[in-house]
């Protein structure tokens, strides 16, 4: 025959407590606010993706526009009104244009959903390897804190200066 069993003893054995089930929820509660907290600190300091999407694609537009130019003309272009880009001829002169809390297409018109965006187009002759009169284009584009730039070298192969 088997023993009974101790009443007592399967009544401890059946389940969690109330104590037990309170102190699990603060413990899970507990992890859950620090798990939360770090999400939103993280992706306070993070560019916004759709502002970060748009200054690359404004840099990459720009960059696209200015490499395109001859390296050299030697035609005098005059000088273009406003941020008018239209009478550039070759890639020096778009040295040290800048617009600032506004972006304009390459006439000049102002693109009204670009407005808090600022955008700056350096180019500097460098040597690089062999070349000694190659060109550093560099096309930044900011919008508040954040900033994307964007680095390429133009030389004269191919050109006829």
């Amino acid at each position: 025959m088997s023993r009974p069993s101790n009443p007592a003893r399967a009544r401890f054995s059946q389940g969690f407590t109330l104590i037990e089930m309170i102190v699990a929820i603060v413990i899970l509660g507990v992890g859950m606010a620090g798990l939360l907290l770090t999400f939103a600190t993280v992706s306070k300091h993070n560019a916004d993706p759709v502002i970060y999407k748009q200054m690359l694609v404004l840099a990459e537009e720009v960059m696209e526009e200015v490499t395109l130019k001859p390296y050299s003309n030697a035609v005098v272009n005059a000088a273009p009104s406003g941020c008018a880009r239209d009478t550039y001829n070759d890639v020096s002169d778009f040295d040290n244009y800048t617009t600032s809390g506004s972006i304009c297409d390459i006439e000049g018109t102002t693109i009204t959903s670009l407005n808090g965006y600022s955008l700056t187009i350096d180019v500097t002759v460098t040597a690089l390897g062999g070349i000694a009169t190659a060109k550093k284009i560099t096309v930044t584009v900011s919008h508040g804190s954040d900033s994307i730039q964007l680095v390429t070298w133009r030389t004269p192969y191919g050109d006829a200066t």
